[in-house]
C-alpha cells in the first residue's frame, strides 16, 4: 500500500472585517486610487441591486436575482480582467457587467423581460446572462479552447454557484479544461445557499475548491467578501492562464433572497444572516479608506446622489423602450421557414400588434 496523491487548499484573505490589510499578501501595483474605484463599483452595484428589488416589488421589473452581499466576488474578479479577456456569467453577476461597462439601461431592459437587453455590446467582452444552472461552464471552456487554438493572449472567466458544482456540466467542463489546459478561470460564487438547500447539504466536500483535484487543475479558496483578495487571486490566475485553468472558490453570503420569487425566512434563521452582516464586503473597504483619510461622509453623500441620478435616468430610458414585435418571427430559426414566413406576412398585413 502506498499513497499516490495528496492535496491541500490554500485560503486567501487580504482585507479583514476591520479594514486592516495583510501587507505580505497585498497585490503589487494596487494603489489607493484603485481601491477607491473598487469601493465605487461595489457601492454602485448595491445601489442598482436595491433599485431592481424595489422596481420588481412595484411590478415594473420581472423576477430578479439580487446580489446583496456578493458584490466583492463580482467586482474584484471583473476588475482583474484585462481589456481583451472574456467573461461568461450565470444569472447573478451584476457587478461584473457594471465593471465591464454594460449600458445601465440595457441592464434594466433585460430584467424587465426584454431580450434586447441581452444584446451585449462587443466592447463589454462578455456573454449574455445565462439562467440554466452550470450550462455556461461548457460554453466557457469551449471559448477558452478557441483562444488557445487561435494563439490569442486572452483568458476566459466564468462563474458558478455552490449548487452548480453538483451539476454534471461542472465536472465535464473541468475535465475538459484540465486535459486541454485552456486559459480559463472558474469562479465558484459560494453564497452558502442553493435556493433553499444549504451548503452542508449540497456537498460533503470540505471545500468546493478541492473538486479541482479530480480534474488536475489548480485551485484556491478566497474570502469572497474581500474585494482585494478576489482581485489578487484572479489577477494571479489570469497571469498563469497560459499554463492552464484555475478554480477559485469565493466564500461569500447571499444576504437577500435567491430571487424575488423566493422567501428565505422560510428556510434560514435571522441569526445566520446577522452573523454575516459584520463581514459586509462594502463596509470593510469603507473602514480601510476612512482609516487612511481617503473617504468621508460628504464624499459618500455626493456619490450616492450621483448614483441615484444615473440609475433613475437609466430606468426612465429602459421603461421608454418599445420592442419590435417582428422579432417574434425573425429570431426563432437561423432562417425563416415558409410556414413562419406566411404567418409573418399575414401579421404584417393585418398589423395585429397595433390592435
Amino acid at each position: 500500500m502506498k499513497r499516490v496523491f495528496e492535496g491541500s487548499v490554500d485560503y486567501l484573505q487580504v482585507l479583514d472585517e476591520n479594514g486592516s490589510v495583510d501587507a505580505a499578501q497585498f497585490p503589487k501595483g494596487l494603489d489607493d486610487s484603485k481601491i477607491v474605484e473598487m469601493y465605487r463599483f461595489l457601492s454602485f452595484t448595491r445601489a442598482v441591486d436595491a433599485k431592481c428589488v424595489s422596481l420588481q416589488r412595484q411590478g415594473r421589473l420581472s423576477t430578479y436575482a439580487p446580489s446583496l452581499g456578493e458584490e466583492a466576488t463580482q467586482v474584484g474578479s471583473a476588475m482583474a480582467l484585462r481589456p481583451d479577456d472574456i467573461f461568461v456569467p450565470s444569472f447573478r453577476q451584476h457587478g461584473t457587467f457594471i465593471v465591464r461597462d454594460l449600458p445601465l439601461d440595457m441592464f434594466f431592459l433585460y430584467w424587465r423581460g426584454f431580450e434586447d437587453g441581452n444584446k451585449i455590446p462587443q466592447n463589454v467582452n462578455g456573454f449574455p446572462y445565462i439562467v440554466p444552472v452550470s450550462t455556461q461552464l461548457t460554453h466557457a471552456v469551449g471559448i477558452a479552447f478557441a483562444q488557445k487554438y487561435a494563439n490569442k493572449d486572452r483568458a476566459v472567466m466564468t462563474y458558478v454557484g455552490d449548487g452548480g458544482t453538483s451539476e454534471g456540466d461542472f465536472y465535464e467542463a473541468m475535465n475538459f479544461a484540465g486535459v486541454l489546459k485552456v486559459p480559463l478561470v472558474i469562479i465558484i460564487e459560494n453564497n452558502q445557499w442553493a435556493i433553499s438547500v444549504p451548503r452542508n447539504r449540497q456537498s460533503a466536500s470540505e471545500t468546493l475548491a478541492q473538486k479541482a483535484f479530480a480534474a488536475g487543475i489548480k485551485c484556491l479558496q478566497v474570502d469572497g467578501n474581500d474585494v482585494i483578495a478576489v482581485y489578487k487571486a484572479v489577477s494571479d490566475a489570469i497571469a498563469d492562464s497560459k499554463d492552464g485553468t484555475t478554480l477559485i472558490e469565493c466564500v461569500t453570503y447571499r444576504m437577500g433572497m435567491h430571487t424575488t420569487s423566493d422567501d428565505p425566512t422560510k428556510y434560514r434563521k435571522d441569526e445566520e444572516v446577522k452573523a454575516w452582516e459584520s463581514r459586509d464586503p462594502i463596509l470593510r473597504v469603507r473602514k480601510y479608506l476612512a482609516g487612511k483619510a481617503l473617504w468621508n461622509d460628504t464624499m459618500e453623500a455626493s456619490m450616492q446622489d450621483g448614483f441615484k441620478k444615473e440609475i433613475d435616468g437609466a430606468v426612465e430610458k429602459a421603461e421608454a423602450f418599445k420592442p419590435d414585435p417582428t422579432d417574434l418571427f425573425k429570431h426563432v430559426y437561423s432562417f425563416m421557414p415558409q410556414a413562419l414566413k406566411d404567418e409573418y406576412d399575414e401579421a404584417v398585413k393585418e398589423n395585429f400588434w397595433q390592435a
